[in-house]
């Protein structure tokens, strides 16, 4: 997985003039930043009128929220019969441990044109809206409607969400349609020079402008009407203005929504006051099924300690396990080869590493694999209830440990300083054997004169993955595959 150190990676840490060279745990914690910067006056106004408080708004998300969403398998292609065949097996087999939400991702709202006897579109025929510029599911995959899909959701006893994207569709803007319940129009509100980079489908809205809050508070109310319990905001992150709009939005109409913010590689320490408004943080670039996306989760995961808690959680992303990108069939011509259906590249190793290291790192868990076709061995990952255990504990691990390329990362239990859990992680494409001490392992105490030691009584560990047991008195020797983990539960004795 490393051949060489990156570029930003954290070299070891040790501490010069011991023998022991014990090493100096790594408890990087993410400080609120506060810009002695001017503020536009149009962002004091709006975070005022919003009266929100991330210390004391009830928080719609206690614990990291768990869930299936749908973009690594079905893309944007999700349609209305595969929506309900998934969320059947999602009741069935994955509701039982904890994962209750339903997420469809982009696509939905946009009209296309498909493949003779294929759900693949031949070509997209733009944004499909209602008379206010307010996003309609496409009939060809959602002829029932988006409440249809939600209802199923709700009989399942599923909770259930969808993708927008922040502003306006420029449609809605050439068409100059009105703003709901306003009497300004849809060329009142949008800034066309603020676009998304990768998207055309809209354009972002001027906050300052009458008429631009009452847009959002119109589309966020229409979700709420379908019964959607979530939303997932892409290309937001970089605009703390709309983010704070959707946030005020969701509050103003007393709705019970959990609220993520995407993408996750435009973020700024300056603007964390503003993410907390949002209950989910993508703090990743787009994680798919290759070593690379092991190591941004490391590096993610590793400046965000100190942030987490009941109602905001940093994400790392979805869980690209199983088959994936299935609506890429053999018979679509022209299909780049990463959008055609294959099993996950990740080997077995390299899945115990990414499940580690998002059970550790409370991140939401949304399973991206196709629900109908999940393998076995991944369904024992992803339902592993000491895994799970660990993840809703809701506290975010800290690296304790790194020396040539061997991590250990550290969980402590939220109430209890004697149990948690810790993962030895090789960051290497070669096994190794490596001796730890229950300092190196993070296993600490106090004595006299504020001396830092290790603990004097023994620990228990037992493995997640495998169930073994072991009894560590001072140190021991961990056999450690190519690019994988020993994740343990901990006891104090």
């Amino acid at each position: 997985m490393l051949g060489s150190q990156p570029a930003g990676a954290s070299s070891p840490r040790q501490i010069a003039g011991r023998k022991d060279s014990i090493p100096i745990p790594a408890l990087t914690l993410m400080k609120s930043i506060c810009p002695r910067i001017p503020l536009a006056l149009g962002l004091i106004a709006l975070l005022l009128s919003a009266g929100l408080n991330a210390q004391t708004r009830p928080a719609p998300a206690p614990t990291p929220p768990l869930g299936f969403n749908s973009f690594d398998s079905y893309l944007t292609y999700l349609s209305e019969d595969k929506a309900h065949a998934l969320i059947d097996v999602m009741a069935e087999k994955y509701l039982p441990f904890g994962y209750n939400y339903f997420v469809m991702d982009a696509g939905w709202a946009r009209n296309v044109e498909l493949y003779p006897g294929s759900m693949h579109p031949k070509k997209t025929l733009g944004v499909s809206m209602d008379e206010f510029g307010l996003p309609e599911p496409c009939q060809m995959y959602f002829p029932n409607g988006i409440k249809a899909i939600a209802d199923h959701c709700h009989r399942k006893g599923l909770k259930f969400g969808v993708w927008i994207i922040r502003g306006i569709p420029r449609e809605a803007v050439e068409r100059n349609l009105p703003i709901k319940g306003t009497p300004y129009f849809a060329r009142d509100i949008a800034d066309t020079s603020n676009v998304c980079v990768w998207n055309k489908d809209n354009y972002g809205i001027d906050m300052s402008k009458p008429g631009a809050q009452a847009y959002y508070n119109a589309l966020i109310n229409k979700l709420a009407g379908w019964g959607v319990d979530f939303i997932k905001v892409d290309d937001v992150v970089p605009n703390p203005l709309e983010i704070v709009a959707v946030a005020k939005a969701i509050a103003d109409g007393g709705h019970a929504m959990v609220y993520s913010l995407s993408p996750g590689d435009v973020l700024h320490p300056a603007h964390h006051a503003y993410y907390r408004h949002a209950n989910m943080l993508r703090i990743t670039r787009d994680i798919w099924d290759n070593p690379l996306s092991i190591e941004k989760g490391f590096y993610a995961w590793e400046k965000y300690p100190g942030t987490e808690g009941a109602g905001f959680w940093p994400d790392l992303d979805m869980i690209p396990f199983g088959r994936l990108t299935v609506v890429g069939t053999d018979d679509i011509p022209n299909l780049r080869p990463e959008r055609r259906a294959r099993q996950s590249d990740f080997s077995q190793a390299q899945m115990k590493t990414f499940m580690t290291q998002r059970a550790m790192a409370a991140s939401p868990l949304f399973i991206g694999g196709d629900l109908l076709t999940m393998d076995d061995f991944s369904y024992r990952l992803l339902t592993n209830r000491e895994m799970l255990a660990c993840n809703q504990n809701g506290v975010m691990g800290v690296n304790v440990y790194r020396a040539g390329y061997i991590d250990v990362w550290l969980t402590p239990h939220k109430s209890d300083p004697r149990q948690g859990w810790i993962g030895i992680f090789n960051r290497t494409m070669t096994d190794r054997k490596v001796t730890l001490t229950k300092q190196e392992l993070g296993f600490v105490a106090f004595e006299a004169s504020y001396n830092l030691t290790s603990v004097r009584r023994p620990v228990q560990l037992q493995e997640i993955w495998t169930g073994e047991t072991m009894t560590i008195e001072d140190k021991h020797i961990f056999d450690l595959p190519a690019e994988s983990v020993a994740f343990f539960k901990y006891q104090m004795q």
